[in-house]
C-alpha cells in the first residue's frame, strides 16, 4: 500500500529517479511490479528534498500520472537528498494532500509504507492528517529516528498485523525499515537509492530481507536485524 525511494549522494534531479526510470514512481503508480497489496497507487503523491539544511515538499493527492506541471519541473529540482512516495490510501482513510507522505518534523523527511491499526498510536497535534502513516510519522518524530528500531518493534507487538517500512532522511543520512514489505538498495558511484522496487533492471539491485534497519550515510550502508525478527 505505497511505493516509496529514497536518496543519499550527489545532487541528482526528482526527475532522474522519479519520473526518468523505466519503472520509476511514476509508473509504479499505475503498474508496480512487486507490490503485495493493492493494485496500484493513485491516491495521491509526494516528493520532499533538502534545500541546504531546509526540507521542502511538494505534494497532491491526484495520481502522479495526472499532474501536469510535474514533468515540467522535477527535471529543475536538485537535491543529495530526496525522499519520494506515491500512495494506496487504505479503506477509510482520508485522500488529502495532507496524508500524502512525505511527512516533516522540519528537519526529517518520512514516509511509510504499510498499514497500522490506529487504535495503537497515540493522537498527536502534530501530526499532519488523521489517516495511519500520519499518525505513525508524529509518534516516530517524538521519540526521535534514532529509536526508530525500537519504535517500530514496539508499534509491531501492539498491533500484529501492521507493515511498517518506514523510509525517512534528514539530508546527510536515511533510515528505513523493513516489516511486512518489500526494499531494495541500489549502490551507485554517486550515491544509494532505497527503493519499495527497483525501479529498473540493474542486477545491482539487492533486496533487503524483512524486519530489518537500514542507515545509509556518506560511509556506506548499514543493516541489522530488528529485535523479534
Amino acid at each position: 500500500m505505497c511505493r516509496h525511494l529514497g536518496w543519499l549522494g550527489e545532487p541528482v534531479s526528482v526527475a532522474s529517479l522519479t519520473l526518468e526510470p523505466a519503472n520509476g514512481l511514476l509508473v509504479q503508480s499505475y503498474s508496480p511490479r512487486r507490490q503485495k497489496h493493492g493494485l496500484m497507487n493513485a491516491d495521491g503523491w509526494g516528493v520532499g528534498f533538502f534545500d541546504g539544511a531546509t526540507p521542502r515538499r511538494w505534494r497532491s493527492a491526484t495520481p502522479m500520472w495526472g499532474d501536469a506541471s510535474l514533468a515540467s519541473v522535477a527535471p529543475a529540482l536538485r537535491s543529495g537528498c530526496i525522499v519520494a512516495a506515491v500512495r494506496s490510501a487504505s479503506i477509510g482513510m482520508p485522500i488529502e494532500a495532507t496524508a500524502v507522505a512525505p511527512f516533516t518534523d522540519g528537519h526529517w523527511l518520512l514516509s511509510h509504507n504499510g498499514l497500522v491499526d490506529r487504535d495503537v498510536l497515540p493522537l498527536s497535534a502534530a501530526a499532519e492528517s488523521t489517516n495511519d502513516s500520519a499518525l505513525l510519522a508524529a509518534l516516530i518524530f517524538d521519540r526521535g529516528l534514532d529509536a526508530l528500531g525500537d519504535t517500530i518493534v514496539e508499534v509491531a507487538a501492539a498491533d500484529p498485523n501492521a507493515r511498517l517500512n518506514i523510509l525517512a532522511g534528514n539530508g546527510s543520512r536515511l533510515v528505513a525499515t523493513t516489516w511486512g514489505d518489500t526494499l531494495s538498495v541500489l549502490r551507485r558511484p554517486d550515491g544509494v537509492v532505497l527503493a519499495s522496487e527497483p525501479y529498473d533492471d540493474d542486477p545491482a539491485w539487492e533486496e533487503i530481507p524483512d524486519r530489518h534497519l537500514v542507515e545509509v550515510t556518506p560511509s556506506g550502508v548499514q543493516l541489522a536485524a530488528l529485535k523479534g525478527a
